[in-house]
């Protein structure tokens, strides 16, 4: 299928054989995030595992200092005075067995999902409706616990979560076009800092091969790797 002329004008403008500076690579992000929307910035990572090995599996949660630009849904299983607690700290959908029915029947309206340790007999029901949606609570990812006010408030102020596809691909929003160059900079290096700290224990070789910017509508930029440090 051919390319609109939109996005033939932002390709020919791209280098696809050059990797830019990412302060660069950002400029030209945003300059060609030309949508009538706030377009989400998107990094993709390309990195030197196979999560089929459990040993090399990359998965994680990253708190970006600037946020996303978006807004998160919350859905929390708890009861009692923890679901008082979750919904004083802004949850939008907080239920036990009655969440679970609308779960089972489709009504999925929530971006992060958590629960309290006694809820997960229930929720590990509802599995192979969240887990292929990337929303079944996980303790490591601090989405199982008793802190629901701590982990409402983290996910609400821009945290995100990271996970390896099968090709060995991680890809995540960083913000949005509207986000100044300085915001945008801080937080692909918050992202990238947390791969690093994520590699697992089987990598070999090269870890992280290729880094990739885009807007949602855009072209991807490829980053120079020498200068993703802080």
């Amino acid at each position: 299928m051919a390319l609109g002329k939109r996005l033939k004008a932002i390709r020919a403008g791209i280098d696809a054989s050059r990797s830019y500076a990412l302060p660069e690579a950002i400029k030209l992000v945003k300059s060609n995030a030309r949508a009538k929307f706030d377009e989400t910035v998107e990094i993709a990572m390309n990195l030197g595992i196979d999560p089929r090995h459990a040993d090399q599996m990359v998965r994680g949660l990253v708190g970006l200092p600037n946020g996303t630009g978006k807004t998160v849904r919350i859905g929390v299983f708890a009861r009692g005075a923890k679901a008082e607690e979750a919904v004083a700290a802004g949850a939008d959908v907080v239920g036990a067995e009655d969440l679970a029915e609308k779960v089972q029947g489709g009504e999925i309206n929530f971006d992060r999902c958590i629960a309290t340790p006694d809820m997960m007999g229930l929720v590990g029901r509802l599995g192979k409706i969240l887990g292929p949606r990337g929303l079944m609570p996980n303790p490591r990812l601090g989405t199982v616990t008793m802190d629901v006010k701590g982990a409402i408030a983290a996910a609400k102020a821009g945290q995100v979560e990271f996970r390896a596809e099968k090709a060995g691909i991680v890809h995540a929003g960083i913000g949005k076009a509207s986000f100044p160059e300085e915001k945008l900079i801080e937080n692909a290096r918050a992202f990238v800092d947390a791969i690093q700290k994520a590699k697992p224990t089987g990598a070999k070789g090269t870890y992280m091969k290729k880094v990739s910017l885009s807007s949602s509508m855009g072209a991807a930029v490829r980053v120079d790797l020498t200068t993703l440090a802080g």
